[in-house]
This record gives structure tokens, sequence and C-alpha cells, in this order.
């Protein structure tokens, strides 16, 4: 049972990306002014904050599972 849940979850997660990055029908305005495109959003805010606490998680689960280990 717990086998064909990790296949039914992976599926779902590999699956939803078509349906989350669809392209708006021709009724939608797309949300953006006068009706066009939406404003491009920028990717590079926080970034660093988010790679720094990214590292901060990597050796905090290291340290954790090293110790259970020996």
């Amino acid at each position: 049972m717990k086998k064909l849940l990790k296949y039914y979850l992976l599926s779902i997660i590999l699956l939803s990306d078509f349906v989350t990055y669809a392209q708006p029908g021709d009724n939608d305005t797309g949300g953006g002014l006068e009706g066009g495109d939406p404003a491009p959003a920028p990717i590079n805010g926080k970034l660093i904050l988010l790679a720094i606490s990214g590292l901060f998680f990597v050796f905090y689960t290291y340290r954790k599972n090293r110790k259970t280990i020996y």
C-alpha cells in the first residue's frame, strides 16, 4: 500500500505542472495592465538569503543524521 501511495504522489507532483502553468483562455485578460500581459516578476529578490538558509538547513540535517548513525 505504501508503494502505491508513493507512486500516486509522485505522479501528482510530476503532472501538476501541466495544470499550474496552463495558458489563459480567450476570455481571460491575464491580470495585467490594460488587459495585456502582466508585469514580469523579479527573480533575484532575496535570493542570497534563500541560498544561505538552504545551506544552514543542509548542515543542520547532516549533523542531526550523523549523530544517529554513529
